[in-house]
């Protein structure tokens, strides 16, 4: 049988490569001598000095380390809405930011100058935990997303953050595919207050052939996390014109999202543009952002809503009751408020599910980027 390891976090060196590096948990010594790291379910195994396909987890004196610890590749006080989340502190600005690489290999990243960067130049910015949470303060945002590539592959510096920002108040939120193993998973939530999963697809043969994946692992963390933890949970689907856009994949995913998560559980369609190695697809037409909207309001989702493209009706969120403006959203930008100070429709008394406050937040739609060495 292998043997597993888990070698403490709180152990760092500094082994000369670009940035910190910090020994993780969730590996495993095989019979041939390879280390399988144990954090997705990619289960990269590893000969000394290979690193696996994150690119940020390598083997390194006979241990997977994390060798991006503390370096990010930007920082930007962003509206929450942009995340996307439209119930989770409404209106309020949070720091965001990513590092490097990503453990799918999704052909359509929106963001591959970073998810895929196999370069350390692009991580432009020192940051510990404690200036992360400083700086998020210092702007008043009420809190830190992980976000850009995704925050599994750069665990133990993600959860460290978490647990500086609640030291100080501050909420922290995680955008992710959701492909992660059980163990890592469960620690991983523990620490956060809100996340953003990507439902990329309903077929496996969609996350096989596009992303180099699986579907089972994702749906297993979207059962946990809204099941098994507080976090504050939404979901995102990215809409690829002949891919995934079907009526009846649509149909079959907002049906089990109905039987497995419920019927509250806000569901972003969102719009494809053209990138990456998915240059060949059009840009996703509104009518297939308001066709998906329609079958999952049908299937019985209430709070379903379009992305990437300007629709206020779409964007929007209203009472499942009696269909009352509760939040008013114009990109990311809100007008009218139709909820008490206990979060309830204003009309009919109705309780709208989230993370709500008497007011929202005046941030607006403004994105300011940031550098941490500006700050003390």
């Amino acid at each position: 049988m292998p043997e597993s390891v888990a070698p403490s976090r709180v152990r760092r060196e500094d082994l000369g490569l670009p940035g910190s590096v910090v020994s993780t948990a969730y590996w495993r010594v095989l019979d041939d001598g390879r280390i399988q790291c144990d954090v997705c379910p990619r289960e990269c195994k590893l000969r000394e000095g290979q690193r696996g396909l994150c690119y940020v987890r390598a083997r390194i004196d006979d241990e997977i380390v994390l060798t991006t610890y503390g370096r990010s590749s930007g920082f930007c006080v962003d509206p929450i809405e942009k995340k996307p989340l439209n119930h989770f502190l409404p209106g309020t600005a949070v720091l965001s930011f990513g590092t490097a690489g990503c453990n799918l290999a999704c052909r359509f990243c929106q963001n591959w100058d970073i998810s895929k960067a196999r370069e350390y130049d692009v991580l432009a910015d020192e940051a510990t935990p404690e200036k992360v949470v400083h700086v998020a303060d210092d702007l008043s945002c009420r809190s830190v997303a992980f976000t850009y590539n995704d925050p599994v592959i750069f665990h133990e510096y993600a959860i460290d953050i978490a647990e500086a920002a609640r030291r100080s108040d501050i909420r922290t939120v995680a955008v992710t595919a959701g492909y992660v193993k059980p163990e890592p998973m469960r620690e991983f939530y523990a620490h956060m207050d809100a996340a953003n999963i990507d439902l990329k697809a309903f077929t496996e043969e969609f996350y096989h052939r596009t992303c180099a994946g699986a579907l089972a692992p994702v749906l297993d963390t979207l059962e946990y996390v809204r099941h098994e933890t507080d976090v504050w949970l939404e979901i995102t689907t990215l809409l690829i014109p002949g891919l995934n856009d079907s009526a009846e994949e649509i149909d079959a995913m907002t049906k089990w999202v109905v039987a497995n998560l419920g019927d509250d559980v806000p569901h972003h369609f969102t719009a494809f543009h053209p990138d990456f190695k998915m240059r060949d697809r059009p840009p996703t037409p509104a009518s297939s952002l308001d066709r998906a909207r329609t079958i999952a309001m049908d299937n019985g989702q209430r709070y379903v809503y379009t992305g990437n493209v300007r629709d206020a009706a779409g964007q929007t969120t209203y009472c499942h009751n009696c269909g009352g403006v509760l939040i008013e959203r114009d990109w990311y930008r809100l007008g009218r408020w139709g909820l008490d100070d206990e979060g309830r429709c204003v009309s009919c008394g109705t309780r709208c599910p989230g993370v709500l406050e008497p007011q929202p937040g005046t941030w607006g739609a403004r994105r300011m980027p940031v550098r941490l060495s500006d700050w003390n």
